[in-house]
């Protein structure tokens, strides 16, 4: 029942990361985020297959840069949203930082145990 968890969530991500490079802005901002997002995806999908991939050292490097990228992308993105202006900022920040842990922090549980 737990893996059958884990493909939906891996197919739900694959899906959103494909739909951001087709919808998304095309800055350099979202291209290094596009690409981050594919080597973590990479990441949790041998860790979900039971792959071996690359060295536990490559996955310790994407697990460490892609979290603290994703965290200081997604509260960049969200301070910056125009949908949430009249929002304080601490507010919005909070409100960022809670939903990138909640929609992220299964892929980098699976990450961080594919790492270490």
């Amino acid at each position: 029942m737990v893996e059958i968890f884990w493909y939906v969530y891996l197919g739900l991500l694959g899906t959103a990361a494909i739909g951001f490079l087709i919808k998304g802005e095309k800055t350099l901002f979202y291209m290094v985020d596009f690409i981050i997002s594919i080597f973590t995806w990479l990441g949790l999908f041998g860790y979900v297959t039971h792959t071996i991939m690359f060295t536990p050292f490559v996955w310790k490097l994407v697990f460490v840069g892609g979290l603290i990228w994703d965290i200081v992308f997604s509260l960049i993105k969200g301070v910056k949203n125009e949908e949430l202006e009249g929002i304080p900022t601490s507010i919005r920040f909070i409100f960022m930082l809670v939903t990138t842990l909640i929609l992220l922090g299964p892929l980098y549980y699976g990450l961080f145990n594919y790492a270490f």
